[in-house]
């Protein structure tokens, strides 16, 4: 289907946070397809529980709002609102700072009436941050704790759940729940009015993402009421309100980018087992399948398992040997065939173990090579938006004729680097080191034992790296490559790669 093209091939984006996924990623997907991605300096954004600075991040936007070049916007509501999406689970900007704040949207559309304006939000997770007891934070170790517990019972709770409710009301301060639940009602509350800005035309896309929640907990009617004020006002076909949160401003990034290409992207699910589509993430309040075909709205595509583009491999948890056998074969075919190939393996969700024999029997069977992307972190919907983006990313600048095949080298490299090596491999050693020096507390380090951890951390990736590329990319070679701990946690790592061909 050809769509309407963007006037422009800039694209501002805003990120969530700083965190290599939701910062670095979107403008690596611009690469791949030849679109340049603007974002606020790094310094603007805040780090981990240092806020983003919202202010600064409205003025960055008001002025590529005047630059001619940009075509589209996508931009974290959370960020601008609050300052980032640790800020948006804390007490801090008022709900009236928060909508001011938001105001610049406006602004920007009265400015670029024919511009595309694109706002990801979220709808606030049951857990508050994990922080350490003496971090300052509103609900520092182990209180949080009681929080999460708390905000996963039913609401109201059951009778069966009722003393435990009424335990956990007794561990928790009685300020810190009523700052918890009052940061619940001012998201919320800044939801709503993002729904307002979809009706008035300010917003030409709008997806609300519930981070980290099942299907039972004090989310569930903060949902229900959004989704009903969606309904009333006829919203469904520009606002979406599904699981996720990290990877939903690649998605947009990537919804723009194939908007550029007037182009939109058919896609085909393959699920491994028969009943795959019906597979539940404990984080998720959906079904695999409900994230699967709310991403491929989100990134601009439409569902068609007949005519596809891209043929999207979904890899679910308890996926027998043979069936495994046939995932395989069928994705070698596809990639035979010519078609774009994106696998998302959801198995990590059962073993770490499980996924990286998989993704070890894909390189050595040179079928890695073969994909189109490939993603197998956090949750389902932030495995399969990654795999999802990078896939229209590429088609997209091979039907612009400005792909970039070097940056999509890369992309695809960093995602087994880090999906594959680190989380399978690295991060388990670097938690046992943790562990046998009695540090039960990783949410954040001390400053020595962050260094330290940073420091095994590259050492080890680096140590995999060149052996992966081999396998992966055997023309390449490692040009450059910079490797930390971004949040000083062992919970993901960064990595800044420059790989060239072999002369």
């Amino acid at each position: 289907m050809i769509l309407p093209a963007l006037l422009l091939a800039g694209i501002a984006f805003v990120p969530l946070d700083d965190r290599p996924v939701t910062a670095e990623l979107p403008v690596m997907l611009g690469r791949i397809a030849g679109v340049r991605v603007e974002t606020p300096p790094a310094r603007d954004l805040g780090r981990y529980f240092v806020r983003g600075d919202s202010d600064a991040i409205g003025r960055w936007l008001n002025h590529a709002t005047r630059d001619p070049q940009i075509g589209a916007f996508v931009v974290s509501a959370d960020m601008l609102a609050y300052g980032g999406l640790i800020a948006s689970r804390a007490p801090g900007a008022p709900y009236a700072d928060a909508r001011s704040r938001l105001m610049q949207l406006r602004a920007t559309r009265t400015a670029r009436p024919n511009a595309w304006i694109a706002v990801f939000g979220t709808v606030m997770r049951l857990a508050p941050t994990g922080a350490p007891a003496a971090g300052g934070f509103f609900a520092g170790y182990p209180v949080w704790t009681y929080l999460q517990q708390y905000a996963n019972l039913h609401d109201p709770p059951l009778p069966s759940e009722a003393a435990t409710a009424e335990r956990l009301r007794q561990e928790i301060p009685p300020a810190t729940l009523d700052a918890y639940l009052q940061t619940r009602a001012r998201d919320v509350a800044v939801d709503e009015f993002l729904l307002d800005l979809t009706v008035d035309g300010t917003l030409d896309r709008l997806v609300l993402g519930q981070d980290d929640a099942g299907p039972v907990g004090l989310h569930v009617k903060d949902v229900r009421a959004l989704q009903s004020i969606v309904r009333d006002r006829n919203l469904e076909s520009r606002v979406a309100i599904e699981p996720g949160a990290d990877e939903l401003g690649m998605a947009l990034v990537a919804n723009a980018i194939a908007r550029h290409a007037r182009w939109q992207p058919r896609i085909a699910v393959r699920y491994s087992t028969p009943a795959g589509a019906l597979y539940q993430d404990p984080l998720e309040f959906q079904p695999v399948s409900s994230a699967v075909d709310g991403l491929i709205a989100l990134c601009g595509g439409v569902r068609d398992d007949e005519r596809p583009d891209v043929v999207l491999y979904v890899r679910i948890p308890e996926t027998s040997a043979a069936q495994d056998d046939a995932f395989v074969a069928a994705m070698t075919a596809d990639a035979t065939a010519g078609r774009s190939v994106a696998l998302a393996d959801l198995s990590f969700l059962q073993s770490y173990a499980t996924q990286k024999a998989f993704a070890e029997r894909l390189l050595d069977a040179g079928v890695a090579a073969r994909l189109d992307a490939y993603a197998a972190w956090n949750t389902n919907a932030n495995t399969v938006g990654t795999a999802l983006a990078e896939a229209v990313a590429a088609g997209a600048g091979r039907r612009t004729h400005s792909y970039d095949a070097l940056a999509h080298r890369t992309f695809t490299f960093v995602r087994f680097l880090d999906d594959y090596v680190f989380h399978d491999d690295v991060r388990a050693g670097l938690n046992g080191l943790l562990a046998g020096q009695g540090i039960v507390d990783r949410s954040v380090l001390a400053p020595d034992v962050a260094a330290t951890l940073s420091e095994r951390n590259r050492a080890l990736l680096w140590n995999r790296a060149e052996t992966l590329l081999a396998q992966l990319d055997p023309g390449y070679h490692i040009a450059a490559i910079e490797i930390q701990l971004p949040w000083d946690r062992t919970f993901e790592t960064q990595i800044n790669v420059g790989i060239a061909p072999n002369l």
